[in-house]
This record gives structure tokens, sequence and C-alpha cells, in this order.
């Protein structure tokens, strides 16, 4: 099976390092471009492209891949496409190149916590149990149908980054199991309840300023969902 793997951050490198060792053919790594890093704001590659060409996959980093992307994508003719923190919405142009369609590995339990920054919401309402979920992606955010989960519960004092970096093998795992039962036939897939949709924006930096007019407990959520 031809693969494609589109991801960002370290969050999606277990996935792609989980396909790499299950044997799949990753035939190319959509990322995003680098960036300015630092205090000397020198450009750093993305982890999943430094991951990628470790295992001497091709790479292309468009800055969008509904306009500057489909071409490469189609010229690749994957089977699949796998998605985890890939930081661009796809467009149904995109969905429509890979035979099998795309699946997403996201760092909630969807319906709930949509959106770019799940695990900081989690964390910063106080939850106390989370998971990933992989779906089938659709034109909407983070909308396809269910296809696995897995919970885990969240320690009283685990920050946001701890979560994520434990979500993040949860994820690759999953990821291996849900194409197992794809393979095999058997892999559950359901509609979201829209009734349980809850949607996270994205966080930024004045999201870390403390107020203190909040309950302890808030302001201590507050700490761990910006650390």
């Amino acid at each position: 099976m031809r693969i494609v793997f589109m991801g960002t951050p370290d969050f999606a490198v277990p996935s792609l390092e989980a396909l790499v060792a299950r044997g799949d053919t990753v035939v190319g790594v959509f990322t995003q471009p680098d960036k300015p890093k630092g205090r000397g704001k020198k450009m750093a590659p993305p982890p999943v492209k430094v991951a990628a060409q470790a295992h001497g996959i091709p790479v292309y980093q468009p800055r969008r891949i509904r306009k500057d992307g489909v071409e490469d994508l189609r010229a690749l003719a994957p089977d699949l496409c796998v998605t985890a923190a890939f930081g661009q919405i796809l467009s149904q142009e995109i969905l429509d190149i890979p035979r099998l369609g795309t699946i997403n590995v996201h760092a909630s339990l969807l319906p709930r916590h949509r959106g770019a920054a799940p695990v900081q919401w989690t964390v910063w309402q106080g939850e106390t149990v989370t998971g990933v979920t992989t779906m089938f992606t659709d034109a909407g955010i983070d909308t396809g149908d269910i296809l696995l989960q897995r919970e885990t519960p969240i320690g009283p004092e685990e920050t946001a980054g701890e979560l994520t970096e434990r979500l993040s093998h949860l994820g690759g795992e999953l990821l291996i199991e849900t194409l197992r039962r794809i393979e095999a036939g058997d892999c559950p897939r359901q509609k979201q309840d829209e009734s349980r949709m809850t949607y996270d924006p994205k966080i930024t930096k004045e999201m870390g300023e403390m107020d203190f007019t909040e309950t302890t407990a808030q302001c201590v959520n507050r700490v761990r969902a910006m650390s």
C-alpha cells in the first residue's frame, strides 16, 4: 500500500515512525515550511521533516497544500493518506486523490475537542480523561467518521506538554491497529454525535497571562495547559 503522510510537530513523529516500522511504503511526506526559531531566528525544519529525511522519504513543504501541493500529491499516486497535526485544511480535491481515503490521528476523544489545540483545552478545562481518535477525514474540521479510540487518564499535575508526548505514542499505536483492522475488514466506522461536539480555538500567547480572579484550581490548570 502506497501511503503519503502529512504532519508537522513532534506529536506526528511517532505515527510516521510507526508506519515505517510496520513496513508500509511511505512514498512521500508533506509538512509545513521551515520557520525561524529561537533568539537567532534561524530557519528550523519541522520535526516530521527531520524524521522523514532520516528514513530517506521525499519531503514536500507547500505553503498551502490546496494550492501548491495538489500536483505533487497526485503524482505520488497514494492508496492512502495519513495525517497527524498537519496544520493545514485539506480541500475536497486533495481528499479525492488517495484511493482509500485519508485517515487522521487526533489528540482527543472526538467529537469533543475538535480543532487545533485539543490537548491544551482538555487540560485547561480540568478534565481527567482524554485519548486519541483515528477517523476518516472529510472536508470539515475533525468532523469525519470515527474509526477507533483509546482512552487514557490525565495526571492531576500533568502538563499539556507531557500529555501531548504520551498521546503521540498512543496515536502511533492506534494508527497501526486501525490499519490492521481495515485490512482485516473488521474496523468499525461511525458518524460523530454532533450533540456532544465541542470546538477549541487556537492557543494565543495572551491566554498564558494569569488571572487571579480565577479559582486556585483554574489558575493551576491554566499553568498546566500552557506548559
